[in-house]
């Protein structure tokens, strides 16, 4: 398997990986920390979708996409964090007055887990952060202290991966979905 990761503008490799398998289901779409909650409980079904269509066609898009050849295997979702709900948040800490980006949800399709793919995604999502202009990018990771992280809560991904792309914990966080704490993890790219 040969990753490479892409900004995330073709509208159908997103969809290959956020997508729902019917067209009319309320998923995610990575919106939930994208977009005021107020918005996100607005848009049901295709909206959310046609909401990342518009998305994709922004500058910048709004993540990286990993393909294996031409098929896209997985998703990170990354923007500068002043565009995001961790903006406002009261759980996740902000470190300083820095303007950095965030690194919030890692998704890898079933199928092409296990084979780097989400460490891939982490260092694609870094270099285009650092492509825009990004002064630092955080993550959110749990702290799964070694044990297994259930995959509906592994978007946020895990400490140890970070580590390993050489991010360092700044701040501890009051965040703690499915009983593992997240951490702030930040890359300076100056």
């Amino acid at each position: 398997m040969t990753i490479e990761v892409r900004p995330a503008s073709a509208f159908a490799d997103v969809r290959t990986v956020l997508g729902p398998k019917s067209a009319t289901a309320t998923v995610c779409w990575c919106l939930s920390h994208r977009i005021p909650s107020k918005v996100d409980r607005t848009l049901r079904g295709p909206a959310r979708g046609e909401y990342v269509a518009e998305l994709c066609r922004t500058s910048p898009p709004p993540g990286v996409l990993a393909h294996d050849g031409d098929e896209p295997v997985g998703w990170a979702a990354v923007a500068p964090r002043a565009a995001t709900t961790y903006a406002r948040s009261r759980t996740i800490p902000h470190v300083d007055d820095l303007p950095v980006w965030s690194l919030w949800c890692i998704r890898v399709r079933p199928g092409h887990r296990g084979q780097g793919v989400s460490h891939a995604l982490v260092a694609g999502a870094v270099g285009f952060a650092r492509a825009q202009g990004a002064p630092a990018i955080e993550a959110y990771p749990l702290d799964s202290g070694g044990g297994r992280v259930d995959t509906t809560m592994a978007y946020a991904g895990i400490r140890a991966n970070f580590e390993r792309a050489g991010f360092v914990h700044a701040a501890d966080t009051t965040s703690v979905p499915g009983g593992r704490p997240r951490v702030l993890m930040r890359l300076d790219l100056r």
